[in-house]
């Protein structure tokens, strides 16, 4: 370890991949909040991926799918998630697994000295995986961003399906040496406006946000990323 990297916080990903049996979708994010980690949850955050109060996923998810869910540091808020998750056939697997601060704060382009999760192994290791939900674009230290590096670490790179927010991409998977039946897989990539406020300044900027305000004045950026997500979760 550096003499720089002393002095700085240490932001490890407090949970592991949660990815239920028959997953066919893979929500990618980079990493919770650092008190996440240090575990000083504050009053409404939730002890699960995506689980801190000033984040929105789950907000989003809770109007999609009407869950009622509850938001405080509670195991029934934990099992709602999970419930939720493993009933829709969709695993969390945040590729960041550690990083470097010189600032404690949530900012991925904050991150340094970044240590990656291998998510091609966690696909080939989920057979149904046909999807991955990035929660952020190709910005610095984004899901994207990270994601591109692990492929190009394989002499793989994305294919543009769709060049219009959000952006879709994807890839081919392939076959694993040596293991039978296993075959070349297309997997689908989706790079969805980033679940957090500090992202609402960019979604403010998008045209079809603008229309959607003019259209539907009373909306807010929630409402606009519950529209965006729908087709993508249902």
């Amino acid at each position: 370890m550096r003499d720089s990297e002393l002095k700085m916080f240490h932001h490890t990903h407090p949970y592991p991949p949660f990815i239920p049996p028959n997953a066919t979708k893979l929500i990618v994010g980079t990493l919770p909040p650092p008190r996440f980690t240090t575990g000083d949850l504050k009053e409404g955050d939730v002890n699960f991926c995506y689980g801190s109060r000033d984040g929105q996923l789950w907000t989003i998810l809770n109007a999609i799918f009407s869950l009622g869910l509850h938001y405080d540091t509670t195991d029934q808020a934990i099992k709602q998630r999970k419930d939720f998750l493993i009933n829709q056939k969709i695993g969390v697997c945040d590729i960041v697994n550690s990083a470097y601060r010189q600032k404690v704060d949530a900012s991925d382009i904050g991150m340094q000295d970044v240590e990656l999760r291998d998510v091609l192994e966690y696909i080939q290791q989920n057979e149904e995986v046909a999807t991955l939900l990035f929660t952020g674009g190709n910005s610095k230290n984004g899901p994207e961003y990270f994601f591109r590096k692990l492929l190009k670490d394989y002499d793989l790179k994305l294919t543009i399906i769709s060049d219009i927010v959000p952006r879709v991409y994807s890839f081919c998977l392939p076959r694993i040496k040596g293991v039978k039946n296993e075959k070349e897989r297309i997997i689908k990539t989706v790079s969805l406006t980033a679940p957090s406020g500090a992202a609402n300044r960019a979604v403010g900027s998008l045209l079809a946000y603008k229309k959607m305000k003019q259209d539907f004045p009373h909306k807010n950026t929630i409402d606009f990323r519950v529209e965006q997500y729908t087709p993508f979760f249902i």
